[in-house]
């Protein structure tokens, strides 16, 4: 009997079952063989390291002797890391939610030899509590009915997955792209937010930000002010509650509750990547300095917590310390008022802070008071107030770096330092802060150098590169790429861009208008998935259709464009009627109507026109700043920059629908020549 095999595993979560009395494999073809050859069934677990239950499932059962007993002789036990291997998550996450009506993590699902499902679930308890069976209890159950009748197991399971209907997923007509279309995705995502709190939905609440990004579109598009606003109040919303952390800034996973008051406490890179792109452009919306401060301390959190010593990101913060979710977060008001003496009470009352506290006897921070209304009440003007809070987070930031600190996911992965490059530049955009281009810089040199080699992309970093890459890494790959170059034109990130978009329509592109989650050549697994919902990260089908189009634009390659319309044109239909989870697709397909703006500017040093452009919400833009000689020739290559020449003084060229302006030296006269205005407050 094989003990224990993840000991040398480099993914967080397959280390913290390292020690477990089970006998787990990582997946691999060793575990699968040995199903096969010896006729065991397969017990899968999927989970993360930062994921709550997956923590206590692993303390009740997994390090629990007796349990690991009947797992070690009755099954092979194999411990996947669902974001080095989305595959493998993607296909049980579509078993369990298609079987029981819900997915999530801890994922559990009981498999023939031959890797299909029988029984799955999520978390089961060790005893039967909360209308769970108790794991232990099932483990006996689905161990006799193998021992009596394994071929009953495996006809349900063939059933089972024949129904599922997998290979053949649903089809829809090919739509023309209309206003109607438009209209309709728009009026039902609406429909679907919180007029009070913000936010899709009651309880819980996630982020989804492509939403909020698509509603912005909507209304410069329309020209309807309350798709922004609404929009607006997600952000500000999210913002004063507790999903956002006061005191060391970024956002928690989700919120627990409608108002956004009770976060579960764990934090992702992704969210924290993908939200400060929302608050940069409602600050381009709005100008209200307000978002633009939450977008900065989003990303100095970014910076300070999540990058490597080599300029890459760490993964995750775990939402537990000490055994306790949320221990590193919550306050008592006395430790504040230890802390901040003076201060304290102004401070209290501008985040809730109360002696019996507003979550299981502890204090969440949370701003529901205006700030103006206090800085009345106490006879100082808004912008004392403000600083006064600010110094009082230092404060307790300093004070909380003494706790022991939730544990950090540290590998690297491809698709999620590819949004934080992008968040890192689009901040450099509306705030010029140099310190976010150059790690956006340092962070992609790092992929370039360490996770792309001739054969392709690899997902996953830690030690060295490991697992190749799926569909949503070359396509955030290729995009982070764009979002660099228009602001350092190296030629490198738009010739390696464009090098990804070849790939992913060799090795994903179905010829049929979607894409395959993992590549030609991957291993053989139940079924190839597909991924096309945008729904706590937008999906590799829809990021790769976006920047299909931006390459069509910059390189002039009609393959991009062919593939982007057809994948369009097959999905659209599909957002249309159900545009919560297609959020990110539907911007694609704004960015298609409109047909992009492609602007060039060639700068030896005022940044005046750049400067302009990056202030207002321009989504539909590409605007390439190239500030010298030698990027003006090399990119040459391209008919985006043909026959555009660099002079002494700061000029512009806009050009749209194949019709470019004449040299533009003011940026009135480029603005003038952009749709701009639409969107008010």
């Amino acid at each position: 009997m094989p003990s224990n095999l993840l000991g040398q595993e480099t993914s967080p979560y397959l280390l913290q079952h390292a020690d477990n009395p089970v006998h787990w494999y990582p997946w691999g073809q060793k575990a699968l063989d040995r199903a096969v050859s010896e006729n065991i069934p397969i017990f899968l677990s999927i989970g993360y390291s930062a994921c709550h239950w997956c923590h206590v499932m692993a303390h009740e059962s997994f390090e629990n002797s007796d349990i690991a007993d009947v797992m070690n002789t009755n099954f092979i036990n194999i411990k996947v890391d669902r974001e080095e291997r989305p595959d493998v998550d993607a296909i049980y996450q579509e078993v369990c939610q298609r079987a029981t009506g819900q997915g999530g993590w801890p994922l559990s699902v009981f498999l023939t030899p031959d890797q299909k499902p029988f029984y799955v679930g999520t978390y089961f308890p060790v005893l039967d509590q909360y209308g769970r069976p108790g794991f232990g209890s099932l483990l006996r159950q689905l161990t006799q009915a193998w021992r009596e009748d394994p071929g009953k197991i495996m006809k349900s399971a063939e059933k089972f997955t024949a129904g599922l209907d997998m290979h053949k997923p649903q089809s829809y007509p090919v739509a023309e792209i209309s206003r109607q279309l438009i209209d309709e995705a728009s009026m039902n995502l609406l429909q679907a937010g919180d007029p009070i709190y913000g936010g899709f939905g009651s309880a819980p609440k996630f982020p989804n930000a492509a939403n909020i990004s698509f509603l912005f579109r909507y209304s410069k598009f329309s020209g309807i002010r309350r798709f922004a606003e609404f929009g607006l109040l997600t952000l500000t919303r999210m913002a004063k509650g507790g999903i956002f952390d006061h005191v060391g800034g970024g956002f928690h996973r989700y919120s627990t509750d409608r108002q956004w008051l009770v976060p579960h406490f764990e934090k992702m890179l992704y969210d924290n990547a993908l939200i400060p792109v929302n608050y940069a452009e409602a600050y381009q919306i709005t100008k209200d300095s307000f978002y633009l401060n939450i977008m900065r301390r989003t990303l100095d959190f970014m910076l300070r917590e999540f990058r490597t010593p080599e300029g890459a990101f760490y993964s995750a913060l775990d939402a537990d310390s000490e055994g306790e979710e949320g221990k590193f977060y919550v306050w008592s008001k006395r430790q504040i008022k230890e802390i901040l003496g003076d201060e304290s009470d102004l401070f209290c009352l501008y985040y809730d802070v109360t002696d019996g506290g507003n979550w299981e006897g502890k204090c969440i921070l949370y701003n529901n008071i205006k700030p103006s209304w206090i800085a009345s009440k106490h006879d100082i003007q808004k912008d004392e107030l403000e600083l006064r809070m600010k110094r009082c987070r230092e404060k307790l930031l300093a004070a909380r770096s003494g706790r022991i600190r939730p544990g950090l996911d540290d590998k690297i992965l491809a698709s999620w330092n590819a949004m934080a490059i992008t968040a890192l530049i689009k901040g450099y955009r509306v705030s010029r802060d140099g310190a976010y281009a150059d790690a956006a810089l340092e962070a992609t040199e790092f992929i370039m150098h360490n996770m792309l080699d001739t054969e392709g992309l690899y997902r996953t970093y830690k030690v060295k590169a490991r697992i190749r890459g799926f569909l949503e890494d070359y396509a955030y790959t290729a995009a982070a790429l764009l979002d660099v170059f228009e602001s350092k034109p190296d030629i490198r990130y738009l010739d390696t861009a464009a090098h990804l978009g070849h790939h992913i329509l060799a090795h994903f592109w179905d010829g049929k208008g979607g894409f395959f989650m993992t590549p030609t050549d991957h291993e053989h697994l139940i079924f190839r998935p597909k991924s096309e919902h945008d729904l706590s990260i937008p999906s590799g089908s829809s990021v790769a259709i976006m920047t299909l189009i931006r390459l069509y634009h910059l390189t002039g390659d009609r393959d991009f464009m062919e593939a982007a319309q057809q994948a369009i044109h097959t999905t659209v239909s599909k957002a249309a009627e159900n545009p919560f989870a297609y959020g990110y697709l539907l911007n694609a397909v704004y960015v298609y109507m409109q047909g992009a703006s492609e602007v060039t500017i060639m700068d030896p040093g005022s940044g005046a026109i750049s400067d302009a452009l990056h202030n207002e919400f321009i989504p539909e833009s590409i605007i390439v700043h190239i500030s010298n000689k030698s990027q003006a020739a090399a990119l040459q290559k391209y008919p985006f920059f043909a026959g555009k020449m660099f002079r002494t003084t700061e000029e512009a060229y806009v050009c749209k629908d194949a019709t470019c302006s004449p040299p533009l030296t003011e940026a009135v006269q480029v603005t003038s020549r952009l749709d701009l205005g639409k969107v008010q407050r």
